[in-house]
């Protein structure tokens, strides 16, 4: 006598991804109807929407329209009369920013005027560029070697500036620069340090002239941005210079909406 087992065995049923794969078909099938469904457009409430946005933007009712959309009568009346015109945002924005550096290179000109001497001899630049005008002063006309105290005659030329950054409500970022033959003594310890205090110096002479403080900032970038070679006399003469930067940014007022507070970590 055969004894039978305590249960059956699951034999593998080779079909059964047929089902899953079939689940799969049927939602994808149900995504895509959705997808139709929303993509669907009631031109009727399109023409409603349009007409009633005209009316508001301009003044003027058009007339044929009902609850199915546009008549013939309204048809031949939208041809002849544009019922919205699209705000040129861009066109607006364009101009402004056009005016604005029409309005920077008057500004960079009217420097370039004034010191036009300086210019001529190489001794100062009026340079505009995508952060706004920058004047590059030559470090001979404003400080003695080694040392941070602006010299009698920079009182001149930085007046002669400020007299005509006054008026204009922008940022003022000045920049010191030097060479890069490292200096190391009791006053400053690197470049970094000397050309710093040499755009603070600067800094404190524009506010004296009548420049707010709220405009001016000042950094020191040593030798790390060169504007000619270092291997010769003439090309550190260049470097070692005061940068004036006139900002297109303008003044703006603290926001503390914002702020950033410490969370409790768990």
């Amino acid at each position: 006598m055969i004894r039978r087992k305590p249960f059956d065995e699951d034999e593998s049923n080779p079909d059964r991804w047929l089902v899953s794969y079939a689940d799969f078909i049927t939602l994808l099938f149900a995504f895509f109807v959705v997808m139709y469904a929303i993509s669907s457009v009631n031109q009727g409430k399109y023409n409603q929407l349009t007409s009633s946005m005209g009316t508001a933007f301009t003044g003027n009712v058009i007339s044929g329209v009902n609850q199915k959309g546009l008549g013939a009568e309204g048809k031949i009346k939208g041809q002849q009369s544009s019922i919205i015109k699209p705000l040129p945002l861009s066109h607006i924005y364009n101009e402004k920013q056009k005016r604005e550096r029409e309005s920077m290179a008057k500004m960079g000109l009217d420097v370039s005027n004034a010191l036009s001497p300086l210019v001529n001899d190489g001794k100062v630049r009026v340079i505009q560029n995508e952060r706004g005008v920058r004047i590059d002063i030559n470090d001979s006309l404003l400080f003695n070697q080694g040392v941070a105290g602006l010299s009698p005659a920079a009182n001149t030329i930085i007046n002669d500036i400020a007299i005509l950054l006054k008026e204009n409500q922008r940022l003022i970022q000045v920049e010191g620069h030097t060479d890069n033959i490292p200096i190391h003594n009791e006053t400053f310890f690197s470049n970094w340090e000397l050309s710093a205090v040499r755009a603070s110096s600067v800094v404190r002479m524009l506010s004296s002239s009548g420049i707010a403080d709220k405009r001016l900032s000042a950094l020191g970038f040593g030798a790390s941005q060169p504007i000619s070679e270092n291997e010769t006399p003439d090309g550190r003469a260049k470097n070692r210079r005061v940068s004036i930067m006139v900002l297109y940014e303008v003044p703006t007022p603290d926001d503390t909406s914002n702020v950033i507070k410490p969370q409790k970590i768990n």
